[in-house]
């Protein structure tokens, strides 16, 4: 019969009963004995009295039976044969060996009853406890190699020589469904290399890249949460040149009882690369003002709104009013914050910010001392189409919210904003730069009372509609990925930065700033759509295509955190700027504000109503939509019917 057969049926083996490894034991630790006392007498028999190693044996057999049995040495499984596996047998012989000691004393004055003395009970336990674990790891061994056999073995090297590092070898060495060799660990720390972590070999990034000319090498996995982004990126890039597939240990905070399993060991996320170094906040600055406080979070079911709330939580505010109009997503995360037994009352508010008498309600029942309003549509070709929607929605329920915050005596109001309100190309931009306009505006006129703080920043990763999560779609489904156009670039930050930063230039912020946020370098969304295609795995425009939409109504290329006309403050946060903007009085513009309502209600009105954005944000020029028409001074005065 050949060996392969052999093999296929010992893989179909089923597990052992309980009772014949129990024997088993109990035949090894005979065996032991016998070995040990043979050993003892130097291999000679003659002259044996047979009496007293015959009590002796029974003695040790029915000592083991009791002993096994209670410590249960047999109930674990032979092939995966562990560390509490031996931590059981240990016990068992120290027990064992114990017993046989104390019946040696107590048998010192008859001569021929037992054939025991201290070097013969030490022999005895260093065999038994060898012998035991031996064939359960020959056994496990034997198990291996069957379930290995004819298996395409895959070579990993692990990044990260730590106890995470030891946690993820031991977690592929316990893998069944791959035939691993762990090739090498890697870490930069000069201190490890030319030594040895488990048995494999600790070698500087340097050195693996020498290995790579004679090693084919498949996965690299990182087993570091320390790891600097910047560092982070270089190791997948090389990999990726390398046709080596990235693999990251999920956090901490994903373990179950302190382990994880090769399951959890995923692909490097495009989120992880994008990451920057950890954001250093004034915790105790936060915590001081809103401790105790109760905060109102509109769009809290959101992308931004449900991480505000999430980071409000270890400050411990009196109460958070939860404010979305979405239903499902609401309540998705009020079923969240329950699981988390957080001590902050959590109450959900389902409404629509526009909804004037709703709002009032909100804020008689609650009267909240910290707003931060995150409720906003976002999506620029939706809006495009909606210009009535993004007026109603992002400018006039702004103002519905601004204007209760003073009415209600609110100490701080947080306006989240974006980089699409500078410069605007597109209704949604210049709706956002309405809201702060207005906001600024009666920020001047309440300096004493409620304090008006925005923030403003890019994209974020992972967010409702993230270019992201449609690129991934995209490729799971095979491609094409599709992009508006080769050029395009945009800045991102993730979703916990985001907020973390809005919550610190909220505490800090005096009134009527423009907080806008340190977003690193832009990101070509080409680039990003390769890099993410090779980090499933595949080939960019062989595997999975990228093509080119072109670019969609009221979209541009390049975006920008601060117009040409605009300069930035320092703040005491390296990551944290102000603003300077052009100011404009309340008294100004309240009227244009008022004449919004009428307008958004009249979809026959849209051109009326675009055009009155312009004359509000001059510099809100429409690129590739139907109301470019309207850029020119002559067009926007006779719709609007004002001298500009």
């Amino acid at each position: 019969m050949s060996p392969s057969n052999n093999f296929n049926r010992l893989k179909k083996i089923n597990i052992v009963p309980r009772w014949i490894i129990f024997l088993l034991d109990i035949g090894v630790t005979c065996f032991s004995f016998f070995l040990a006392f043979i050993i003892k007498k130097n291999l000679e028999l003659s002259g044996l009295l047979w009496p007293p190693l015959i009590n002796t044996f029974i003695l040790l057999i029915i000592a083991n039976i009791l002993i096994f049995a209670s410590v249960k040495t047999y109930t674990g499984i032979v092939r995966y044969t562990g560390f509490q596996d031996a931590v059981r047998i240990s016990v068992a012989i120290f027990l064992s060996s114990s017993l046989l000691l104390l019946v040696s004393k107590a048998s010192e004055q008859s001569t021929n009853a037992f054939v025991l003395d201290n070097v013969l009970i030490i022999l005895y336990a260093s065999f038994s406890f060898l012998s035991l674990i031996s064939y359960r790891i020959g056994i496990k061994f034997l198990f291996s190699y069957a379930k290995n056999y004819k298996m395409k073995k895959k070579t990993v090297v692990i990044f990260g020589a730590g106890e995470t590092g030891v946690a993820t070898k031991r977690v592929l060495e316990h893998d069944t469904q791959n035939n691993i060799h762990l090739l090498a660990f890697i870490d930069d720390d000069r201190k490890k290399n030319n030594k040895a972590l488990d048995g494999v070999p600790i070698v500087s990034f340097v050195e693996f890249t020498e290995m790579l000319q004679v090693n084919e090498v498949d996965e690299l996995v990182i087993a570091s949460f320390t790891l600097p982004a910047k560092r982070k990126n270089d190791i997948v890039d090389f990999c990726l040149n390398h046709d080596i597939l990235v693999l990251n240990v999920p956090p901490y905070n994903k373990w179950s009882e302190g382990k994880f399993n090769s399951k959890q060991l995923q692909n490097i996320k495009i989120e992880d690369l994008l990451e920057r170094d950890p954001i250093v906040i004034n915790n105790n600055q936060i915590r001081s003002q809103v401790k105790g406080k109760r905060v109102l979070v509109t769009g809290a079911a959101g992308s931004i709104g449900s991480e505000i709330v999430r980071q409000l939580l270890p400050y411990q505010p009196e109460l958070i009013i939860l404010c979305d109009q979405a239903e499902t997503p609401l309540h998705t995360l009020e079923l969240e914050l329950q699981e988390r037994k957080t001590r902050v009352n959590c109450i959900p508010f389902l409404a629509d910010i526009t909804n004037e008498q709703r709002m009032e309600d909100m804020f008689m029942q609650f009267q909240p001392q910290y707003v931060y309003h995150a409720a906003a549509y976002k999506h620029v070709p939706m809006m495009e189409l909606c210009p009535s929607e993004a007026v109603k929605n992002n400018v006039l329920g702004t103002k519905l919210m601004a204007d209760l915050a003073v009415k209600h005596y609110v100490e701080r109001f947080v306006m989240v904003s974006t980089d699409k309100a500078v410069n605007p190309t597109n209704v949604m931009g210049a709706s956002k730069r309405l809201a702060e306009i207005y906001v600024q505006g009666l920020s001047k006129e309440t300096a004493n009372s409620t304090k008006f703080i925005t923030t403003r920043f890019g994209n974020v990763l992972g967010s409702n509609g993230s270019v992201i999560n449609r690129f991934r779609d995209q490729i799971l489904k095979g491609g094409p990925v599709t992009v508006t156009h080769p050029n395009i670039t945009r800045y991102f930050m993730t979703i916990p930065e985001a907020c973390q930063l809005v919550l610190e230039a909220g505490s800090m912020g005096n009134g009527g700033e423009i907080f806008i946020f340190d977003m690193g370098e832009p990101v070509t969304i080409s680039d990003l759509a390769k890099k993410m295609i090779r980090l499933f795995g595949y080939i960019p425009n062989i595997d999975i295509d990228i093509t080119y939409s072109g670019l969609r109504p009221g979209e541009k290329l390049y975006e920008e955190l601060l117009s040409d006309a605009e300069n930035t403050l320092k703040t005491y946060h390296e990551k944290i700027m102000i603003a300077k903007v052009r100011e404009v009085a309340l008294q100004d513009i309240e009227a244009k504000f008022n004449e919004f309502r009428r307008l958004v209600n009249s979809a026959e009105n849209e051109n009326e109503l675009v055009a009155l954005m312009k004359a509000l944000v001059p510099e809100f020029i429409s690129n590739n939509s139907v109301y470019e028409q309207l850029d020119s001074t002559n067009g926007v005065a006779k719709v609007v019917g004002i001298g500009i």
